[in-house]
């Protein structure tokens, strides 16, 4: 399957206006690996593609003492030589010229004024009184209001637009993330304000609403008459290693599942929308979330690979899961009765991202009992591409019943085309203004909703026992009873 054309204009609308010139662009966290390892490469693509506005300056922020020159070789580290580039040398040298490092406490009222005048500074050199300021806070979420706050208070420009971007996570469960949104809120709009998912930045999870609602074909497949269930996997090989402690205290759902693969579920299942402004989008995400219950007890099955509670940062008798499946149920007309398992763990046997679309039986009679059911499988990271998993003759004088598969391996068909990665995507959007990858206030609080109760049942809250998850070896395919659990839920192998 290659494409045959390209038809390069989307009938989305924004709102907000687009940052063309005179922006100062702040990442607090500027130290942190998410800065290091995604942020600064993602906008040294934004530079060398010519998406960063005019007069633009990157400016670091936080709480270490570094001098500039460390700073720049921390924060370009991993920006990789293509190797086929011939002005790759030439363009990393001026990307470090718009980098610059300011040092300063994350509370303190009088520092920002400081951090004020030295964005101040900077933009005395435009030839326009436009002043621009995109603040990031990559850092985290315990500090979140408060410097949201004093970028508000003290650094907010007066002299053009403001945005804010927040990265996940955002709460612990429905009562923090509230509180949270509540805090922030006091002080930036929501207009103002972008909260990242970074899978809302994956080519896959971009093209669903194409593929969905630009294919009759594709849309019509996908309903309770059709579908027997769906999963949407995220499995990593790693294990927890140098964030034990981090995770013990979050745990595989809070991190992965209750976000990522929400939002992946969310996009794959809503309705079609009247327009593709980014409101319009967020209300038909907000109205799928809303018709799922809370998750039950007996949905759930809980793992931990055998050596987690070898890491000197985990206690020695945690029980948090590294491991989740969780079922959920959507009860509309288009949805209901369908399962929809979102699993993924850490130390399994394969790195893989995907959703899994599994129809029903065939109607029988005709061949053979159990002949495979068709499926369509996006996959999101590795081996990206769209595959549809038929049944066939088998060429030549043979008869019977063979797999078979169609594909768009995006590798291959789009061999020539430059596919952006995630966080160039998102940090691209929130320049643009486009809220549509974007999680909004009452999106986020519907998908607590649906997660809150059993994470305080696996927490133990309210004096409850805390739920044991079932061992399994690292580089397997997670705990026992996984394969009854997916047949159960009307899956078949």
């Amino acid at each position: 399957m290659t494409p045959s054309a390209i038809h390069p204009t989307i009938l989305r609308e924004t709102a907000l206006p687009h940052l063309t010139n005179n922006t100062i662009i702040v990442i607090a966290g500027a130290s942190g690996d998410l800065a290091k390892k995604f942020l600064y490469p993602a906008l040294f693509t934004l530079f060398i593609k010519n998406l960063l506005p005019q007069n633009i300056a990157i400016v670091g922020y936080a709480r270490s003492q570094i001098d500039h020159e460390l700073f720049l070789e921390q924060v370009t580290a991993n920006i990789k030589d293509p190797g086929n580039d011939p002005n790759f040398d030439q363009q990393l040298r001026s990307y470090k010229d718009l980098l610059t490092y300011f040092a300063g406490s994350y509370d303190d009222g009088a520092v920002f004024d400081s951090f004020n005048e030295y964005l101040e500074n900077i933009e005395c050199n435009y030839d326009t009184p436009e002043r621009n300021r995109v603040f990031y806070l990559a850092l985290p979420s315990t500090v979140f209001a408060v410097v949201a706050e004093k970028f508000k208070t003290h650094v907010y420009s007066n002299a053009g637009i403001n945005r804010l971007v927040v990265e996940k996570p955002i709460g612990s469960d429905l009562a923090s993330a509230v509180e949270l949104v509540q805090a922030i809120s006091a002080y930036w709009t929501e207009d103002e304000t972008f909260r990242i998912d970074h899978y809302l930045g994956q080519e896959i999870v971009r093209n669903l609403l194409v593929f969905r609602f630009g294919n009759i074909i594709t849309d019509c497949l996908l309903n309770k008459n059709l579908v027997s269930n769906v999963q949407i996997t995220l499995n990593e090989t790693f294990g927890t290693e140098g964030r034990g402690g981090y995770f013990d205290s979050t745990g595989i759902i809070r991190d992965v599942i209750q976000n990522h693969l929400c939002q992946v579920l969310t996009v794959l299942t809503m309705e079609r929308p009247v327009t593709l402004d980014a409101a319009d989008i967020i209300d038909k995400k907000v109205e799928l979330l809303r018709s799922i219950p809370p998750i039950e007890n007996d949905d759930v099955l809980l793992g931990q690979y055998i050596g987690y509670l070898d890491d000197p940062d985990v206690p020695k008798d945690s029980k948090s899961s590294t491991y989740a499946a969780n079922t959920l149920w959507i009860n509309n007309p288009r949805w209901e009765g369908v399962p929809f398992i979102l699993k993924g763990g850490k130390a399994l046997h394969e790195d893989n991202v995907e959703i899994r679309v599994q129809f029903k039986d065939a109607t029988k009679g005709l061949f053979q009992p159990n002949i495979p059911r068709s499926e369509l499988v996006m996959r999101l990271e590795l081996g990206m591409g769209i595959f549809l998993h038929m049944n066939s003759k088998p060429p030549g004088f043979e008869s019977g019943v063979i797999p078979t598969q169609l594909k768009l391996d995006y590798e291959t068909a789009f061999k020539c085309t430059f596919i952006p990665d995630a966080y160039e995507v998102l940090l691209n959007d929130v320049l643009l203004g486009d809220h549509s990858t974007f999680v909004r206030d009452d999106e986020l609080i519907a998908a607590w909703k649906i997660f809150t109760p059993i994470l305080h049942w696996i927490d133990g809250e309210g004096g409850g026992v805390k739920p044991s998850p079932t061992q399994y070896a690292r580089g397997s395919r997670g705990p026992e009873g996984l394969d009854e659990y997916l047949a159960q839920r009307g899956f078949r192998a």
